[in-house]
């Protein structure tokens, strides 16, 4: 049957019997697909259903549906015209992981960050509403999603706008791990306190039993909800905001989906939220028991749920990164971690089991987690906050205003910084360097390698002069073995690995291997020995130390997995330019990084090659700057 299905207009062709025969298949095929070539499978196996009854009930791509983050969406690009695409999902040039406007004219925006949803829908009923047009507009957005802030601000503001609009509240109890915190036990209640639904129901089964007098007591159905709903679910959160609230119903019924969806259609009216209780890897054990690890997951066995690797796996800079802060805080007792709902991909799940009261998930909250912190380094405590580059981007006024204002001592220990690979531009952490380095009282580290990594972190806990922000890459450490002796990290002065001449090549962070890789070719086809430099700090640059080497150069080559506007190589050319003024020293700069684009999905090694930053690469440019 799937193979019949290339838009929603097929799909509604199909009886309401047929639904779960094509939702098993869709499933069948999900599995096929992403066990070949990754993705995030167990947020899009527990969403088949939903977005059969969706795209079935709601005549898009007319009426818009937003789906929060994207990673929960496979069935709807299947259901959308790329089930052929799905042979090269995520890959470099196939189609993308998540929904994205260039792609499908049914994907009514991009999206891949969470909690977004909800502000964009609104936007897109308010633009319908000016220019009096009559389509849906639907939110599909999940519980963990609905931690973050700004889907409160979208809430907030639709109960004051009080337009059309239609939230699906997909309610799995997962973000990417477990959720937290007070939303997450309310939605709880909610699901498993059936009196309200069952009063409700009963009431005005029996009123309409009832000639004239239940006529009039239907009437005052509205009151008699209220008080109803305050009894049975403390706040009546929803509903006090002016949000209709329905629910919960079972998202894996097609029936009950499909019989809500086409009532809300053709007869619901102002902003409503329908709450559906889903199973993450649904259809799929392993997942279903391991939704986490199926959360975002590479090659794998269908058969026995194994992840297919060809090689031994070194350690990651994660993983580094959560031993070495467990290390140090079985000594220190003052160190305590913060993420942003990440404890397994930030590598802090080690830490949270050893230390339960010294361990802080606030679900996906960046700018929360960020003035927590400050509050905490208020009273004395050393606050590591560990958060994907890509994601704290969400918090940097709080970085200025809360932490780097009175200089306060936070730890950023910032995960995924470069290119990360087949999550595409949403996820590449293409900009910290560029957006932290513009902060007064910053100090910026980026480690060439895990041993260093590990060094910079004990350095970091025992500076108290302010923020300090260690950014590095995601995958494994380049090194073959990690060093046990902690070797400090000297502050702001950069680690010369070779002394050569006419040319100094300036590394910053793990880019390093490539670079030096790149050298090692020079040296081989033209035997021209250059310096070069692991420059460890992008904030603040000892101006002894790069005095010295332009002085000592004609030319220098600076190298970082970072957007070049703003980022270290524009921090050594602005101090070339001060040198130049006050000391005379005009050595020639080429600098190379990311350019001014949003960067595609592929692989790493892809996405390398097509951006000239691979070691073959990087010889060829620094050749041809030298004139070789």
């Amino acid at each position: 049957m799937i193979e019949t299905i290339n838009s929603p207009e097929d799909l509604r062709k199909l009886s309401l019997e047929q639904l779960p025969v094509l939702a098993q298949e869709i499933r069948k095929f999900m599995l096929e697909h992403v066990s070949h070539c990754g993705g995030h499978l167990a947020s899009s196996l527990g969403c088949v259903e939903l977005a059969i009854a969706l795209h079935y009930c709601f005549n898009t791509p007319e009426d818009k549906i937003v789906w929060d983050v994207g990673h929960q969406a496979y069935a709807h690009k299947i259901l959308t015209g790329r089930r052929e695409g799905f042979k090269n999902l995520r890959q470099f040039k196939g189609i993308s992981g998540f929904p994205r406007i260039n792609e499908s004219k049914y994907d009514a925006a991009s999206v891949g960050h969470a909690s977004t949803s909800i502000s964009i829908a609104l936007g897109l009923a308010i633009a319908r509403d000016i220019k009096k047009e009559k389509h849906s507009v639907i939110s599909v957005i999940g519980d963990g999603s609905f931690s973050g802030g700004l889907a409160f601000e979208g809430l907030n503001n639709l109960g004051t706008l009080a337009t059309d609009l239609i939230i699906i509240l997909n309610d799995n109890k997962m973000s990417i791990s477990p959720n937290i915190g007070a939303l997450s036990r309310y939605l709880t209640r909610i699901i498993t306190d059936k009196r309200y639904q069952k009063i409700k129901d009963e009431v005005w089964e029996l009123t309409g039993k009832l000639s004239t007098l239940g006529t009039r007591i239907r009437s005052l159905v509205k009151s008699i909800d209220d008080t109803i709903k305050h009894f049975v679910i403390p706040g009546k959160l929803f509903e006090d905001m002016g949000i209709r609230y329905l629910g919960p119903v079972d998202g894996h019924n097609i029936k009950e989906l499909v019989d809500m969806f086409k009532y809300l259609k053709n007869q619901s009216k102002g902003p409503v939220l329908v709450h559906t209780i889903t199973t993450k890897g649904k259809g799929y054990s392993y997942a279903e028991n391991d939704a986490i690890k199926y959360h975002g997951i590479s090659q794998f066995s269908i058969d026995t749920g194994k992840v297919i690797s060809g090689t031994l796996r070194k350690p990651s800079f994660s993983e580094v990164f959560g031993a070495t802060i467990v290390e140090i805080a079985e000594k220190n007792k003052d160190i305590v971690a913060i993420t942003a709902a990440m404890p397994d991909g930030t590598g802090l799940s080690l830490f949270k089991e050893k230390f339960p009261q010294r361990f802080f998930d606030v679900g996906i909250a960046e700018e929360h987690a960020v003035t927590f912190a400050a509050g905490l380094a208020l009273k004395g405590l050393k606050p590591v906050v560990a958060i994907y580059s890509t994601f704290l981007q969400r918090a940097f006024d709080q970085i200025i205003h809360d932490v780097a204002l009175d200089k306060l001592n936070v730890v950023f220990c910032i995960d995924r910084a470069g290119i990360v690979g087949e999550d595409g531009p949403t996820h590449h952490g293409t900009f910290d360097l560029s957006y932290l380095r513009c902060i007064p009282n910053a100090v910026i580290m980026a480690p060439k390698d895990g041993t260093e990594l590990k060094n910079m972190i004990y350095s970091a806990i025992d500076y108290n002069n302010g923020p300090i922000f260690i950014r590095y890459g995601r995958g494994t450490i380049p090194e073959e073995n990690l060093q046990n002796q902690i070797t400090p990290i000297q502050f702001f002065e950069p680690e010369i690995i070779k002394q050569g001449k006419k040319c100094a090549v300036l590394s910053i962070g793990d880019i390093f291997k490539n670079v030096q890789d790149a050298i090692r070719i020079i040296y081989s086809n033209h035997k021209l020995d250059l310096t070069f430099v692991n420059c460890r700090f992008v904030k603040p640059l000892s101006k002894v130390f790069y005095l010295k080497i332009f002085s000592q150069h004609t030319h220098i080559v600076t190298l970082e997995n970072n957007s070049l506007i703003g980022g270290f190589g524009s921090a050594i050319s602005e101090l070339a330019t001060e040198f130049n003024t006050s000391k005379g020293v005009n050595p020639k700069i080429l600098s190379l990084g990311y350019p001014d684009n949003f960067i595609e999905h592929g692989k790493i090694e892809i996405l390398q090659k097509q951006l000239q930053l691979d070691p073959e690469s990087i010889a060829n440019k620094i050749t041809e700057f030298l004139n070789i």
